[in-house]
Protein backbone atom coordinates (compact mmCIF):
# COMPACT_ATOMS: atom_id res chain seq x y z
CA UNK A 1 0.00 0.00 0.00
CA UNK A 2 1.07 3.58 -0.69
CA UNK A 3 -0.46 6.46 1.29
CA UNK A 4 0.49 10.09 0.65
CA UNK A 5 -0.61 13.24 2.45
CA UNK A 6 -0.56 16.94 1.50
CA UNK A 7 -1.33 19.76 3.93
CA UNK A 8 -3.85 22.52 3.32
CA UNK A 9 -2.71 26.11 3.87
CA UNK A 10 -3.45 29.62 5.05
CA UNK A 11 -1.95 32.81 3.56
CA UNK A 12 -0.16 35.22 5.88
CA UNK A 13 0.64 38.02 3.43
CA UNK A 14 1.04 38.92 -0.23
CA UNK A 15 -1.69 36.64 -1.55
CA UNK A 16 -2.68 37.26 -5.17
CA UNK A 17 0.82 38.14 -6.40
CA UNK A 18 1.49 34.47 -7.26
CA UNK A 19 -0.59 34.58 -10.46
CA UNK A 20 1.50 34.44 -13.66
CA UNK A 21 -0.47 37.37 -15.08
CA UNK A 22 1.14 39.49 -12.35
CA UNK A 23 4.51 37.98 -11.44
CA UNK A 24 5.69 37.54 -15.06
CA UNK A 25 5.84 41.32 -15.34
CA UNK A 26 6.38 42.48 -11.76
CA UNK A 27 7.54 39.53 -9.64
CA UNK A 28 5.50 38.23 -6.72
CA UNK A 29 6.00 37.60 -3.03
CA UNK A 30 3.89 35.95 -0.37
CA UNK A 31 4.02 34.10 2.93
CA UNK A 32 2.01 30.90 3.34
CA UNK A 33 1.67 28.42 6.19
CA UNK A 34 0.79 24.73 5.94
CA UNK A 35 -1.72 23.54 8.54
CA UNK A 36 -2.61 20.16 10.03
CA UNK A 37 -5.60 19.58 7.73
CA UNK A 38 -4.84 17.29 4.81
CA UNK A 39 -5.68 15.68 1.51
CA UNK A 40 -4.85 11.95 1.42
CA UNK A 41 -4.21 9.61 -1.52
CA UNK A 42 -3.88 5.83 -1.18
CA UNK A 43 -2.84 3.17 -3.67
CA UNK A 44 -3.39 -0.60 -3.48
CA UNK A 45 -4.31 -3.55 -5.68
CA UNK A 46 -7.50 -3.99 -7.68
CA UNK A 47 -8.62 -7.24 -9.31
CA UNK A 48 -10.63 -6.07 -12.34
CA UNK A 49 -9.69 -4.09 -15.44
CA UNK A 50 -10.36 -0.44 -16.06
CA UNK A 51 -10.40 2.85 -14.15
CA UNK A 52 -12.92 3.34 -11.38
CA UNK A 53 -12.90 6.93 -10.07
CA UNK A 54 -14.82 7.92 -6.97
CA UNK A 55 -14.78 11.51 -5.77
CA UNK A 56 -17.80 13.84 -5.86
CA UNK A 57 -18.84 11.86 -8.95
CA UNK A 58 -18.43 8.26 -10.02
CA UNK A 59 -16.57 7.28 -13.16
CA UNK A 60 -15.75 3.88 -14.63
CA UNK A 61 -13.77 4.01 -17.86
CA UNK A 62 -11.38 1.83 -19.79
CA UNK A 63 -8.88 4.45 -21.05
CA UNK A 64 -7.15 7.48 -19.59
CA UNK A 65 -8.58 9.80 -22.24
CA UNK A 66 -12.10 8.89 -21.09
CA UNK A 67 -11.45 10.16 -17.55
CA UNK A 68 -13.53 13.27 -16.88
CA UNK A 69 -11.67 14.40 -13.75
CA UNK A 70 -9.09 16.67 -15.40
CA UNK A 71 -6.40 16.59 -12.69
CA UNK A 72 -6.45 12.79 -12.41
CA UNK A 73 -6.33 12.41 -16.18
CA UNK A 74 -3.35 14.77 -16.59
CA UNK A 75 -1.49 13.36 -13.57
CA UNK A 76 -1.72 9.86 -15.08
CA UNK A 77 -0.32 11.13 -18.36
CA UNK A 78 2.46 13.14 -16.70
CA UNK A 79 3.72 10.24 -14.58
CA UNK A 80 3.42 7.57 -17.27
CA UNK A 81 0.55 5.54 -15.83
CA UNK A 82 -0.51 2.86 -18.30
CA UNK A 83 -4.09 2.17 -19.37
CA UNK A 84 -4.58 -0.97 -17.36
CA UNK A 85 -6.33 -2.05 -14.19
CA UNK A 86 -6.55 1.12 -12.09
CA UNK A 87 -9.16 2.37 -9.61
CA UNK A 88 -9.59 5.67 -7.83
CA UNK A 89 -12.03 5.44 -4.94
CA UNK A 90 -12.97 6.89 -1.59
CA UNK A 91 -10.69 6.09 1.34
CA UNK A 92 -13.22 4.05 3.34
CA UNK A 93 -12.24 0.57 4.55
CA UNK A 94 -8.71 0.62 3.16
CA UNK A 95 -7.21 -2.86 3.51
CA UNK A 96 -4.02 -2.97 5.53
CA UNK A 97 -0.76 -4.81 5.05
CA UNK A 98 -0.31 -4.35 1.30
CA UNK A 99 3.17 -3.26 0.28
CA UNK A 100 5.31 -3.47 -2.82
CA UNK A 101 2.39 -2.88 -5.22
CA UNK A 102 3.02 -3.00 -8.94
CA UNK A 103 1.49 -0.90 -11.69
CA UNK A 104 -1.14 -3.48 -12.67
CA UNK A 105 -4.35 -4.03 -10.69
CA UNK A 106 -4.37 -0.89 -8.58
CA UNK A 107 -6.82 1.29 -6.68
CA UNK A 108 -6.09 4.95 -5.98
CA UNK A 109 -8.22 6.55 -3.27
CA UNK A 110 -8.69 10.16 -2.09
CA UNK A 111 -10.02 11.82 1.03
CA UNK A 112 -9.83 15.35 2.51
CA UNK A 113 -10.24 16.82 5.98
CA UNK A 114 -11.84 20.02 4.58
CA UNK A 115 -14.09 20.19 1.48
CA UNK A 116 -13.08 21.96 -1.71
CA UNK A 117 -14.13 25.53 -2.37
CA UNK A 118 -13.25 26.83 1.09
CA UNK A 119 -10.08 28.78 0.26
CA UNK A 120 -7.51 26.51 1.90
CA UNK A 121 -5.83 25.34 -1.31
CA UNK A 122 -7.41 21.88 -1.57
CA UNK A 123 -6.95 21.57 -5.34
CA UNK A 124 -3.19 22.17 -5.13
CA UNK A 125 -2.93 19.76 -2.20
CA UNK A 126 -4.89 17.09 -4.09
CA UNK A 127 -2.63 17.46 -7.12
CA UNK A 128 0.64 17.25 -5.19
CA UNK A 129 -0.58 14.26 -3.13
CA UNK A 130 -1.72 12.42 -6.27
CA UNK A 131 1.56 13.09 -8.10
CA UNK A 132 3.57 12.02 -5.03
CA UNK A 133 1.66 8.73 -4.89
CA UNK A 134 2.13 8.05 -8.60
CA UNK A 135 5.84 8.81 -8.36
CA UNK A 136 6.09 6.44 -5.39
CA UNK A 137 4.36 3.81 -7.50
CA UNK A 138 7.19 4.09 -10.03
CA UNK A 139 9.88 4.30 -7.31
CA UNK A 140 10.73 7.86 -8.35
CA UNK A 141 12.22 10.37 -5.91
CA UNK A 142 10.90 13.88 -6.45
CA UNK A 143 12.08 17.14 -4.81
CA UNK A 144 9.41 19.50 -3.41
CA UNK A 145 10.22 22.13 -6.05
CA UNK A 146 9.83 19.58 -8.86
CA UNK A 147 6.61 18.23 -7.35
CA UNK A 148 5.18 21.75 -7.04
CA UNK A 149 6.15 22.65 -10.60
CA UNK A 150 4.56 19.49 -11.98
CA UNK A 151 1.35 20.31 -10.10
CA UNK A 152 1.46 23.87 -11.44
CA UNK A 153 2.05 22.55 -14.96
CA UNK A 154 -1.10 20.45 -14.73
CA UNK A 155 -3.35 23.13 -13.26
CA UNK A 156 -2.00 26.30 -14.88
CA UNK A 157 -0.68 25.06 -18.25
CA UNK A 158 -2.49 21.84 -19.13
CA UNK A 159 -5.88 22.85 -17.69
CA UNK A 160 -5.37 26.62 -18.06
CA UNK A 161 -6.89 27.46 -14.69
CA UNK A 162 -6.56 31.21 -13.83
CA UNK A 163 -4.88 30.45 -10.51
CA UNK A 164 -1.53 31.08 -8.86
CA UNK A 165 1.32 28.88 -7.67
CA UNK A 166 0.93 29.37 -3.92
CA UNK A 167 -1.19 26.29 -3.20
CA UNK A 168 1.02 23.78 -4.97
CA UNK A 169 4.24 25.17 -3.50
CA UNK A 170 3.15 25.41 0.13
CA UNK A 171 1.60 21.92 -0.11
CA UNK A 172 4.89 20.53 -1.41
CA UNK A 173 7.16 22.41 1.03
CA UNK A 174 5.07 22.74 4.21
CA UNK A 175 6.09 24.93 7.16
CA UNK A 176 5.70 28.71 7.22
CA UNK A 177 7.42 29.64 3.99
CA UNK A 178 8.25 32.79 2.01
CA UNK A 179 7.94 32.44 -1.76
CA UNK A 180 9.46 34.77 -4.35
CA UNK A 181 7.87 34.35 -7.79
CA UNK A 182 10.35 35.59 -10.39
CA UNK A 183 9.42 36.93 -13.80
CA UNK A 184 11.21 34.03 -15.52
CA UNK A 185 8.91 31.52 -13.79
CA UNK A 186 11.41 30.45 -11.14
CA UNK A 187 10.14 30.19 -7.57
CA UNK A 188 12.47 30.74 -4.61
CA UNK A 189 11.36 29.26 -1.28
CA UNK A 190 12.79 30.03 2.16
CA UNK A 191 11.47 29.45 5.70
CA UNK A 192 10.08 32.40 7.61
CA UNK A 193 12.69 33.09 10.28
CA UNK A 194 10.70 33.62 13.46
CA UNK A 195 11.44 32.82 17.08
CA UNK A 196 9.86 29.86 18.84
CA UNK A 197 7.82 32.21 21.05
CA UNK A 198 6.46 34.07 18.01
CA UNK A 199 5.68 30.78 16.27
CA UNK A 200 3.72 29.47 19.26
CA UNK A 201 1.88 32.76 19.86
CA UNK A 202 0.96 33.07 16.19
CA UNK A 203 -0.30 29.49 16.14
CA UNK A 204 -2.29 30.03 19.33
CA UNK A 205 -3.86 33.36 18.38
CA UNK A 206 -4.89 32.72 14.75
CA UNK A 207 -8.48 31.48 14.55
CA UNK A 208 -10.39 30.11 11.54
CA UNK A 209 -14.16 30.37 11.17
CA UNK A 210 -16.19 28.87 8.33
CA UNK A 211 -18.51 31.42 6.72
CA UNK A 212 -20.93 28.77 5.45
CA UNK A 213 -20.13 29.61 1.82
CA UNK A 214 -18.21 27.41 -0.60
CA UNK A 215 -17.26 28.77 -4.00
CA UNK A 216 -15.11 28.27 -7.07
CA UNK A 217 -12.11 30.58 -7.07
CA UNK A 218 -11.90 30.61 -10.87
CA UNK A 219 -14.40 33.45 -11.49
CA UNK A 220 -12.74 35.87 -9.07
CA UNK A 221 -9.21 34.94 -10.16
CA UNK A 222 -10.21 35.13 -13.84
CA UNK A 223 -11.20 38.75 -13.27
CA UNK A 224 -7.82 39.46 -11.65
CA UNK A 225 -6.01 37.59 -14.44
CA UNK A 226 -7.81 39.52 -17.18
CA UNK A 227 -7.28 42.92 -15.58
CA UNK A 228 -3.60 42.21 -14.88
CA UNK A 229 -3.06 41.00 -18.44
CA UNK A 230 -4.71 44.20 -19.72
CA UNK A 231 -2.45 46.28 -17.43
CA UNK A 232 -5.46 47.66 -15.57
CA UNK A 233 -3.97 50.44 -13.47
CA UNK A 234 -6.17 49.96 -10.39
CA UNK A 235 -5.58 46.19 -10.29
CA UNK A 236 -1.81 46.51 -10.70
CA UNK A 237 -1.55 49.22 -8.03
CA UNK A 238 -3.62 47.04 -5.70
CA UNK A 239 -1.32 44.03 -6.22
CA UNK A 240 1.82 46.19 -5.88
CA UNK A 241 0.47 47.41 -2.53
CA UNK A 242 -0.43 43.89 -1.37
CA UNK A 243 3.04 42.61 -2.30
CA UNK A 244 4.58 45.34 -0.15
CA UNK A 245 2.19 44.39 2.66
CA UNK A 246 3.54 40.85 2.36
CA UNK A 247 7.08 42.11 2.86
CA UNK A 248 5.96 44.25 5.81
CA UNK A 249 4.24 41.20 7.29
CA UNK A 250 7.50 39.27 7.00
CA UNK A 251 9.37 42.02 8.86
CA UNK A 252 6.67 42.20 11.55
CA UNK A 253 6.69 38.43 12.14
CA UNK A 254 10.48 38.13 12.10
CA UNK A 255 10.62 41.14 14.45
CA UNK A 256 8.22 39.49 16.93
CA UNK A 257 5.62 42.23 16.40
CA UNK A 258 2.37 40.28 16.21
CA UNK A 259 0.17 43.33 16.84
CA UNK A 260 1.63 44.94 13.72
CA UNK A 261 1.11 41.72 11.78
CA UNK A 262 -2.56 41.73 12.83
CA UNK A 263 -2.94 45.37 11.74
CA UNK A 264 -1.45 44.52 8.34
CA UNK A 265 -3.94 41.66 7.94
CA UNK A 266 -6.78 44.18 8.29
CA UNK A 267 -5.17 46.56 5.79
CA UNK A 268 -4.71 43.63 3.40
CA UNK A 269 -8.37 42.64 3.67
CA UNK A 270 -9.61 46.17 3.00
CA UNK A 271 -7.45 46.36 -0.14
CA UNK A 272 -8.30 42.83 -1.21
CA UNK A 273 -12.01 43.67 -1.30
CA UNK A 274 -11.28 46.36 -3.88
CA UNK A 275 -10.13 43.80 -6.48
CA UNK A 276 -13.61 42.46 -7.20
CA UNK A 277 -17.24 43.00 -6.20
CA UNK A 278 -17.38 39.19 -5.75
CA UNK A 279 -14.65 39.25 -3.12
CA UNK A 280 -17.07 39.69 -0.23
CA UNK A 281 -20.77 40.21 0.50
CA UNK A 282 -22.97 41.81 3.13
CA UNK A 283 -22.98 38.78 5.44
CA UNK A 284 -19.21 38.28 5.30
CA UNK A 285 -18.69 41.98 5.98
CA UNK A 286 -21.03 41.70 8.95
CA UNK A 287 -19.10 38.70 10.31
CA UNK A 288 -15.84 40.60 9.91
CA UNK A 289 -17.11 43.77 11.59
CA UNK A 290 -18.50 41.72 14.49
CA UNK A 291 -15.14 39.99 14.98
CA UNK A 292 -13.23 43.28 14.96
CA UNK A 293 -15.62 44.61 17.60
CA UNK A 294 -15.13 41.53 19.78
CA UNK A 295 -11.45 40.91 20.30
CA UNK A 296 -9.97 40.48 16.80
CA UNK A 297 -6.97 42.72 16.09
CA UNK A 298 -7.01 41.94 12.37
CA UNK A 299 -8.27 39.41 9.90
CA UNK A 300 -9.14 38.53 6.33
CA UNK A 301 -10.93 36.02 4.16
CA UNK A 302 -8.62 33.16 3.19
CA UNK A 303 -8.22 32.30 -0.49
CA UNK A 304 -9.55 34.01 -3.59
CA UNK A 305 -12.62 35.41 -1.80
CA UNK A 306 -16.37 35.03 -1.99
CA UNK A 307 -16.61 32.44 0.79
CA UNK A 308 -14.67 29.84 2.71
CA UNK A 309 -12.88 30.75 5.95
CA UNK A 310 -12.39 34.00 7.80
CA UNK A 311 -9.10 34.11 9.71
CA UNK A 312 -8.53 36.46 12.65
CA UNK A 313 -5.66 37.25 14.97
CA UNK A 314 -6.97 37.73 18.52
CA UNK A 315 -5.48 37.81 21.99
CA UNK A 316 -8.95 37.82 23.60
CA UNK A 317 -9.88 34.52 21.97
CA UNK A 318 -12.75 33.61 24.33
CA UNK A 319 -14.62 36.81 23.49
CA UNK A 320 -14.11 36.34 19.75
CA UNK A 321 -15.19 32.70 19.83
CA UNK A 322 -18.36 33.59 21.71
CA UNK A 323 -19.22 36.35 19.22
CA UNK A 324 -18.67 34.10 16.22
CA UNK A 325 -20.74 31.30 17.74
CA UNK A 326 -23.55 33.80 18.26
CA UNK A 327 -23.32 34.54 14.53
CA UNK A 328 -23.58 30.82 13.73
CA UNK A 329 -20.01 30.36 12.49
CA UNK A 330 -18.08 27.14 13.08
CA UNK A 331 -14.47 27.32 14.23
CA UNK A 332 -11.87 24.94 12.83
CA UNK A 333 -8.98 24.45 15.27
CA UNK A 334 -5.58 23.96 13.64
CA UNK A 335 -1.83 23.82 14.17
CA UNK A 336 0.96 24.60 11.74
CA UNK A 337 2.32 21.64 9.76
CA UNK A 338 6.13 21.67 9.38
CA UNK A 339 6.21 19.04 6.62
CA UNK A 340 4.95 19.20 3.06
CA UNK A 341 3.59 16.45 0.82
CA UNK A 342 4.92 13.15 2.12
CA UNK A 343 4.61 9.38 1.87
CA UNK A 344 3.05 7.93 5.01
CA UNK A 345 3.19 4.26 3.96
CA UNK A 346 5.03 2.59 1.08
Amino acid sequence: MIITRSPLRISLGGGGTDLPSYYREHGGFLIAAAIDKYVYITVHRRFVDGFLLKYSHLEEVSTIDQIEHPIIREAFKMTGVQERNLEIASMADIPAGMTGVQERNLEIASMADIPAGTGLGSSGSFTTALLKALHALHKNLVHPSELAEQACCIELEKLREPIGKQDQYIAAYGGITCFHFLSNGEVQASPLRISEDTYLNLEENLLLFFTGYTRSASKILREQHDKSTQSDRAMLENLHFVKELGRQSQRALEGNDLSEFARLMDVHWQRKKERSTSMSNERINDFYDCAMANGALGGKLIGAGGGGFLMFYAEDKARLRHAMREKGLTEIRFRFEPEGTKILIQ
